[in-house]
Order: structure tokens, then C-alpha cells, then sequence
């Protein structure tokens, strides 16, 4: 099955994405609710900006862990 142009530009798009959240540190939703699906079945994953918020508060509550 041949993709169109479209859909070989959005695979693409979303790959340099993922790529570019993982080099800045931007946390995955995606992953996050694809592993917590697979191991607690019974419970209901964060949502996105719950997850994200709780990901950059623990990010930046650690004065010592970053460079800058």
C-alpha cells in the first residue's frame, strides 16, 4: 500500500517532533500513555496537561540538577 504525499509528510513531521521533544527534554504524553495502558490497565492515565505540568514541575524543582 503506497502512502500519499500527505501522509508521508505528517510520518514525517511527527518523527522530527518526537526527536526534537526528546533533545529539549520535553516530556512524551504518548509514550507516557502507551506504558502506563500496557502495565495499569485498571487505572486512567493523566491527562495531557496534568502529565505535562507534573513532568515540568519535577523538572524544575531540583535547583541543582540543571547547567544552568
Amino acid at each position: 500500500m503506497m502512502l500519499t504525499l500527505r501522509e508521508r509528510l505528517v510520518t514525517r513531521i511527527s518523527a522530527g517532533a518526537k526527536i526534537v521533544r526528546r533533545v529539549i527534554g520535553a516530556p512524551d504524553y504518548e509514550a507516557y500513555v502507551e506504558h502506563f495502558r500496557s502495565c495499569h490497565p485498571e487505572a486512567e492515565p493523566l491527562t495531557r496537561d496534568r502529565f505535562v505540568r507534573e513532568r515540568m514541575e519535577a523538572r524544575y524543582s531540583r535547583p541543582g540538577s540543571r547547567c544552568c
